[in-house]
């Protein structure tokens, strides 16, 4: 059946020219085809680039689009060989995916059609990869026993297709989860070492086949961190080792997100034998309830420490992840499902929709729930479509700015505010069913006393402690069992006993081998007290060893308590660490784990009293110059590969604010500018090369990309741009003609304000010399000083009006503290003309021109001093202002010590003090005009 004819839906042409040129390389088409691939490349530049690249091909495929989309996978199963398989698969991605994005905007194809068709897309480019890469192997005669004829079965490796992909629901720009296997009872025991390092290869050669970029494009993204315990195994694993794990170490989480595997390519029997091994596993019929509502809380805590937690608003709120988006519908299903599969088969299906119709046949979900969850999913799944189909991105994060909704709206056939509309309704209505249906308190049993809560969980952790790594051995069970009754003493003393007893928890499972560091424990009593403090104490450092026990290994080893080393050790360090990786992925995995150890143990020092406060400061300021110090060639290196060398001079970074000032605390985020200088460069001169604003705009989204991005080891950290001209409205990177200009003539007093702490961290010497040069300059030049203080007194008013203050240990905001004092200094230095950085450069500054009195400066100098202890301490402890009320006895006495204080109420009370004297001082100060 042809396409035209079944067209439901247009979108509208957000940019007239790009659908003009598209249009105009199908002249053939007309009416509703002509508008359709109108309005697909008015609104996506990535769908444009699919026509411009298979516009002759498309002509045809829109007479038969199932025809044109089974032809391409005909060809795939047929295959090719060596590059030509490479270029072939890249040419069947472009094509399923501009034929499936045009059948999915005109309503031509349903939802299930789509993702369908890109599951089939990926089933058969993986299968197409994995003969390529084990034949390769089986010709080269590095696969014992094997010959040309397994080539067909893959030599017995499978891979199961994970999530979205097992379940035949791949989204529009997605990674595809695998886990791959190989049926080790083909080989005989003495080849079993050699045929499993040759499945490794091919295995990797397959990823790289099907991720890698080339001129062509690429296939898909490939993620194989499901396999079990990734850290330490290879990227193909015996069926058998995989079962003993899930059998003996399987988590809730990994039997969830068994629901949806599926074998997908290569040995197909194989694959479906082992996942009908593994039925007991992920299908109990004696299911603790309680561990499933476990699971669904750590879940939430999850998406709350990533910030998608809090109320619904729709700039930027993520589609996946965030309240009442895919996800909660996907993990509401999946819990039914392993709840009450075990004793029903028929509720094990692998889609969501057929899932959600299942438990609704069942009576475990009511009729008119699972249909509207299934319309809202539906729906939501649309819209990440369009989100993705826009630029290729993966991304589930709605726009932020107006014209990306004017945009998103086009491309739906809709207009922003029906859009909004829509979707403020829709996410609400999914949140609170999801929240009325799965009630974690609604089945609890009566409340008990606390101690005996403790007791019960004890006895439900202790339980499975003889189950971890650490603990297989005979030895390591035997020091363990000596250790144990100290530690649980321990634990049950400490403020929090049942998050304390957690902690340890992740951190005893996370232990590859338990005798050498249970050894070291019985040997060094001092390090389990350094264990329990952290779990009773901080919650940021216990965050740390439940989710990373590997960050105890530095404890462990080396010097973990030997001074700092200093930024030069630590960049050579860092350099060290990422020169003994291979790809950029792995190098920014690798700057991750190393960024967490240090971070760690900054905050392992000033917990346990070895540094101070302000000492914190530096290093974490010192850890983040060298990030970014090492960090941003890297980045360069990996962009230039594409786009060519930087053009002109380069660029250079500067860190503003409290980086600039160098001094940071442990939840400090980056306040970056990126400046650069094309020197009368047109562009770059790569394979793709790029006009110099597009190209250092994208250098610099890389750059962030490479900070921010969630890895395997984490990210490394969050990054503010707002602080370079014109803020987010403006440019992400801004040419050096262009930074000079507007601070000389259009910048804002508060945007000199935030230069008095402006800093080139790293890139081109001599740009970075010119900017330092400019900075101080500027700086030295004249100042109409009531200006500057007018300005500064109502950028006062508007914080204040703005940032109430927390409580009365907020640190950083309210009059007399860490912003307003912050602020004073800067207004210091910039009526001065000084060029030094930091706080007490400033005030020191304002007593120069007479504005500050040495009275005045003392009292601003402790105030700050007496704030800035406290803000180190309390960011130590979490990510807000602490509650005195609610402060534990650790964290309580680690506070007092910090500040220098005997109790609460004298700290309360020099906390007043300082900041009723600041005040005062500061609402003179305001208003005295200094000398000329």
């Amino acid at each position: 059946m042809d396409f035209v004819s079944r067209i439901t839906r247009l979108p509208h042409c957000f940019e007239p020219e790009h659908g003009a040129e598209a249009r105009a390389l199908l002249p053939r088409l007309s009416g509703d085809l002509a508008a359709l691939v109108e309005g697909a490349a008015g609104c996506s530049p990535y769908l444009r680039s699919l026509m411009q690249q298979e516009a002759y091909w498309l002509s045809d495929a829109l007479d038969n689009p199932e025809g044109a989309r089974d032809a391409v996978f005909d060809a795939l199963r047929d295959g090719a060989n060596g590059a030509a398989l490479a270029a072939l698969l890249r040419q069947a991605k472009r094509r399923i995916a501009l034929l499936a994005g045009l059948a999915d905007l005109a309503g031509v194809w349903t939802l299930e059609e789509v993702t369908g068709a890109l599951t089939t897309l990926a089933d058969l480019a993986c299968d197409a990869a994995m003969r390529e890469t084990v034949g390769v192997e089986i010709k080269r005669g590095k696969l014992p026993g094997a010959c040309e004829d397994d080539i067909a079965s893959a030599g017995g490796m499978v891979t199961l297709a994970m999530g979205k992909m097992g379940a035949g629901e791949l989204n529009y720009s997605s990674d595809i989860d695998l886990i791959c296997l190989f049926d080790e009872t083909r080989f005989a025991c003495d080849d079993y070492h050699e045929a499993r390092a040759s499945f490794v290869r091919a295995t990797r050669r397959m990823t790289a086949l099907l991720s890698d970029r080339t001129g062509d494009g690429y296939v898909f993204r490939t993620d194989l961190r499901l396999r079990p315990d990734p850290s330490v195994t290879p990227v193909c694993m015996a069926m058998a080792t995989a079962e003993s794990y899930y059998e003996s170490l399987g988590r809730t989480w990994e039997r969830a997100a068994y629901i949806k595997a599926r074998a997908s390519a290569g040995d197909l029997a194989a694959g479906e034998r082992f996942l009908e091994a593994l039925t007991p596993f992920v299908w109990r019929r004696h299911l603790d309830f309680a561990a499933i509502e476990d699971a669904h809380n750590m879940r939430l805590r999850i998406r709350a420490h990533k910030g998608l937690g809090g109320a619904i608003d729709l700039d930027g709120h993520n589609m996946k992840l965030g309240r009442g988006g895919i996800r909660e519908i996907e993990f509401f299903t999946q819990t039914r499902q392993i709840i009450a599969g075990g004793r029903d088969p028929d509720l094990r299906v692998r889609g969501t929709a057929e899932g959600l119709a299942r438990l609704a046949a069942k009576g475990w979900v009511p009729q008119d729930a699972a249909e509207a969850l299934t319309d809202h999913y539906r729906f939501h799944r649309e819209v990440e479509h369009r989100l993705q189909m826009l630029r290729d991105a993966q991304t589930h994060d709605l726009p932020k700015a107006p014209e990306e909704w004017d945009r998103l709206a086009a491309f739906m056939g809709r207009e922003a505010d029906e859009l909004r509309a829509e979707l403020d309704t829709r996410l609400a209505a999914v949140h609170e069913m999801i929240e009325h249906f799965f009630d974690p308190g609604a089945d609890a049993a009566p409340p008990t006393p606390v101690s005996d809560e403790v007791a019960a969980l004890s006895q439900e952790v202790i339980a499975r402690w003889p189950s971890y790594p650490a603990l297989r051995s005979a030895r390591a069970g035997e020091i363990f069992r000596r250790l144990r009754p100290d530690i649980l003493s321990r634990l049950a003393e400490t403020s929090h006993p049942s998050e304390a007893l957690l902690a340890f928890d992740g951190f005893l499972s996370g232990l590859p081998a338990g005798v050498q560091v249970f050894s070291l424990f019985e040997a060094n009593p001092q390090l389990i007290d350094l264990l329990i403090d952290i779990v009773g104490t901080a919650p940021t450092l216990a965050t740390y060893l439940s989710r990373n026990a590997a960050v105890f290994d530095a404890v462990i080893v080396g010097d973990f308590f030997a001074a700092w080393p200093g930024r030069d050790v630590l960049l050579e360090g860092l350099r060290a660490t990422l020169e003994a990786e291979s790809d950029y992925e792995a190098r920014l995995d690798a700057a991750r784990r190393w960024r967490r150890e240090w971070h760690f143990r900054v905050g392992v020092h000033h917990l346990r009293g070895l540094i101070s406060g302000a000492e914190a400061g530096t290093q974490y300021a010192d850890l983040a110059d060298a990030i970014l110090t090492v960090l941003w060639p890297e980045v360069v290196r990996q962009f230039a590969a594409k786009h060519g060398d930087p053009p002109g001079r380069g660029a250079v970074v500067l860190g503003m604010g409290s980086l600039g000032a160098g001094w940071l605390n442990a939840g400090s985020d980056l306040d970056l500018i990126v400046i650069y200088d094309a020197d009368g460069a047109e562009g770059s001169d790569g394979v793709r090369p790029l006009a110099t604003r597009p190209y250092y705009a994208r250098l610099t989204q890389a750059m962030i990309t490479a900070l921010t991005a969630p890895m395997a080891q984490g990210r490394l950290y969050e990054v503010d741009m707002r602080l370079r001209p014109s803020g987010n409205q403006g440019p992400v990177a801004t040419a050096w003609k262009s930074f000079r200009d507007y601070q000389s003539d259009e910048a804002w007093v508060w945007e000199h304000l935030a230069l008095t702490r402006a800093r080139v961290v790293t890139g081109d010497e001599a740009l970075g010399n010119d900017v330092e040069t400019f900075r101080r300059e500027l700086l030295a030049r004249p100042r109409d000083r009531g200006k500057v203080l007018k300005e500064v007194s109502e950028m006062r008013a508007r914080i204040r009006a703005a940032k109430a203050p927390g409580g009365p240990l907020d640190a950083k905001f309210g009059p007399g503290r860490i912003q307003e004092i912050e602020l004073i200094a800067q207004a210091g230095a910039l009526m001065e003309g000084s060029p030094d950085r930091g706080t007490q450069a400033g005030l020191n500054a304002g007593v120069a021109i007479d504005w500050l009195s040495d009275a005045d400066e003392r009292a601003l100098t402790d105030a700050y001093a007496l704030w800035s202890s406290l803000l180190q301490a309390a960011r130590l402890l979490g990510d807000k202002p602490l509650n005195p009320d609610a402060l534990g006895a650790g964290a309580g006495q680690f506070v007092l010590r910090e500040t220098g204080q005997p109790d609460t109420a004298a700290l309360l009370a020099g906390l007043e003090h300082v900041t009723e004297q600041a005040g005062r001082v500061i609402e003179s100060a305001l208003l005295a005009a200094p000398k000329e």
